[in-house]
């Protein structure tokens, strides 16, 4: 889009208008926003797998992979969980899998140089677990070296200690197929047979789970060993029921777009149990299962790549906020037009969520385009802002709808104070130590982010807060608050995200705390980089003493600008310098058409394990915080 230069505009001004014509000029005829979710190699290379498994893979432009999987290598032969990490052992096999499926030979140079890499780190013996099964369906690992999953899980009701429910969202519904795909251990032939033996090290060509740490360790791997024994002499109890009850339960799950759970480990995972099943590809679940999957692909003139998940929702609500805080008109028809999607998309069926939660009410909003089972409180508590913000045709309409999902949002409040992200009271942490679990990502325990931004909603919202809640969340954000005045970002990263989040909440709901929020506003003034920016690495996720460290990107700057901006509307002490320093940034980073750049991953999946970028991070949180930073000037 050609920007329109006005003389009379203060640089401000323009980069305001400028960011606005650029999100504009994205949205879709539908009226929603929505953008790449990109996330490192293996989601591409998995798609690769799975099309070589099922036997479609020549319906699909799989060559371009090829193409993306070379382009995506790095110097050092490997291929990174984020941008500049340094290679990832796990996400480096699965790559090198997906060439040697695509038909490259292990002489290629290429290759070469990726063994060489791989090697090095240790090879497929210090992969993760879900790397090894991958590489067990296609006959290049030991069945022996993952571990058991009884079918009999299934039959654990919802309220027992132990219960598929007690898992997190995105763990259950990748774990309740593999209950089938590990009873029936498939070893699938594909076209070419492939053999990865030169990536093992010689001590590690026999299967073999990692030898344990500690007591509890020990524990899991005896059980472990019982179950295999089970499986020996065919005495697994309940495995037929336990079998049925799965695939039962997968069936029920998937939505009527193919999806499962919207997440790509979930669809893939059920695709693979139904093929150990035995199910035909022209079985009509397979064959939306798989087309879900080929919604989550992009294809560009040479390259094919596949997105972990689909966020059109959150993109939305995202945007919607940036625009009016940047001075949009609420009745301006885009967000009309955005606002009336929304409300398309509320979610009333009784979702996974019930289980733990009979007392709610159905009434929030997922990420992607199609999620019943798993409606989401942080983009639910986005979209209700969102709608208050704007001025809709309906007025009453609109009313209810939030009305409905503060309710369903009210009786998520976990135990200890805080908000989850899917679930109530899912922070069974001990979960984590499984064998199978080396991602530690079995539980969606609350977190400061998620909790800030329920807060922020009922305060931007002017929504009425019971008192008792109130009390309990802000006291589980005071214990969460690190030493350095900072808080850790689950779903961003990671504590300037956390941090601003926790103080736009509490400048709105409880700007009497001037003391904890004083410590925030400190921590982020101190960390700011001397360009004007903010940046934080991943890496701060393995080591807290990274924390507020990185390069300078735009989602990040405006992350801390809109907490500092937050922080001195409670306390009425402005950072005035560190404001205008980064604002600065800001605007002297945007490009003429209004956009900024960052290849930096700041969204969060797995903490140390899987990170996103979300590609319209760069584009409306600045916004927000240019819109809300002029606001602040006009007060």
């Amino acid at each position: 889009m050609q920007a329109q230069v006005n003389v009379e505009e203060t640089p401000l001004e323009s980069a305001i208008r400028t960011s606005q014509e650029y999100l504009l000029g994205l949205q879709d005829p539908a009226g929603y926003w929505w953008a790449e979710l990109e996330s490192n190699v293996t989601m591409t290379a998995e798609v690769v797998l799975l099309h070589k498994i099922w036997g479609t893979d020549q319906t699909r432009p799989l060559a371009k992979a090829e193409a993306f999987l070379r382009q995506e290598q790095r110097a050092h032969g490997g291929w990174e969980l984020f941008y500049g990490d340094g290679g990832d052992l796990s996400t480096s096999i699965e790559a090198y899998l997906g060439l040697r499926l695509l038909g490259v030979p292990a002489t290629d140079p290429e290759l070469l140089c990726a063994r060489d890499f791989i090697l090095q780190r240790g090879g497929i013996g210090r992969a993760r677990i879900f790397t090894k099964l991958h590489l067990a369906l296609v006959g290049c690992y030991d069945w022996q070296g993952i571990p058991s999953l009884p079918p009999w899980l299934m039959l654990l009701p919802a309220g027992a200690p132990v219960s598929i429910y007690e898992m997190s969202s995105w763990a259950r519904g990748s774990t309740v197929p593999l209950l089938i795909v590990l009873d029936q251990k498939p070893v699938f032939k594909t076209d070419p047979l492939v053999q990865l033996d030169e990536l093992y090290l010689e001590e590690d060509r026999q299967g073999r789970l990692p030898a344990a740490r500690d007591w509890l360790d020990q524990i899991f791997l005896t059980l472990d060993e019982g179950f295999k024994w089970a499986e020996r002499m065919d005495l697994v109890p309940f495995r037929k029921e336990g079998l049925q009850l799965a695939q039962r339960w997968i069936l029920e799950r998937q939505e009527a777009t193919g999806d499962w759970g919207g997440i790509i480990p979930a669809m893939l995972n059920s695709l693979l149990a139904l093929r150990a099943l035995g199910y035909p590809a022209s079985d009509p679940i397979v064959d939306r299962g798989l087309q879900a999957v080929d919604r989550f692909g992009i294809e560009t003139e040479y390259t094919y790549r596949v997105q972990p998940c689909v966020s059109p929702v959150w993109d939305t609500g995202l945007v919607m906020r940036a625009l009016v805080d940047s001075g949009m008109s609420p009745d301006h028809p885009a967000l009309v037009q955005a606002g009336q999607w929304l409300l398309t998309k509320q979610i009333l069926d009784y979702g996974d969520w019930s289980f733990k939660n009979p007392q709610g009410s159905p009434g929030g909003w997922a990420f992607e385009f199609e999620n019943r089972f798993y409606p989401d409180v942080d983009d639910t508590a986005v979209v209700v802002m969102a709608l208050e913000q704007v001025k809709l045709p309906d007025p009453i309409r609109k009313q209810a709808a939030i009305t409905r999902a503060v309710e369903w949002v009210a009786t998520m409040q976990c135990r200890d104070g805080g908000w989850a992200a899917f679930d109530l009271d899912n922070d069974q942490d001990w979960l984590n130590r499984l064998p199978y679990a080396d991602l530690k990502a079995m539980i969606d325990p609350n977190t400061a982010d998620v909790t800030a931004r329920v807060l922020e909603m009922y305060g931007r919202a002017r929504l009425p807060l019971d008192p008792a809640c109130r009390a309990r969340a802000l006291d589980y954000l005071k214990r969460e608050q690190e030493a350095t005045g900072s808080w850790f970002g689950r779903w961003g990263v990671n504590y300037i995200y956390g941090t601003s989040g926790v103080l736009a909440a509490l400048s709105l709901v409880a700007p009497e705390e001037k003391t904890v929020i004083t410590q925030a506003a400190d921590w982020l003034q101190d960390c700011q980089n001397r360009d004007g920016g903010w940046g934080e690495t991943c890496h701060s996720y393995n080591d807290p003493g990274l924390q507020g460290q990185g390069p300078s990107t735009a989602s990040q700057t405006a992350w801390a600008l809109i907490g500092l901006l937050a922080a001195a509307e409670a306390t009425g002490y402005a950072c005035t310098e560190a404001l205008e320093r980064g604002v600065a940034y800001l605007v002297k980073t945007q490009h003429f058409d209004g956009r900024w750049d960052e290849p930096e991953f700041t969204g969060t999946g797995f903490p140390g394990h899987f990170y996103l970028k979300y590609h319209l991070y760069q584009q409306h949180f600045p916004l927000t915080a240019l819109g809300r930073y002029r606001a602040w000037l006009l007060r």
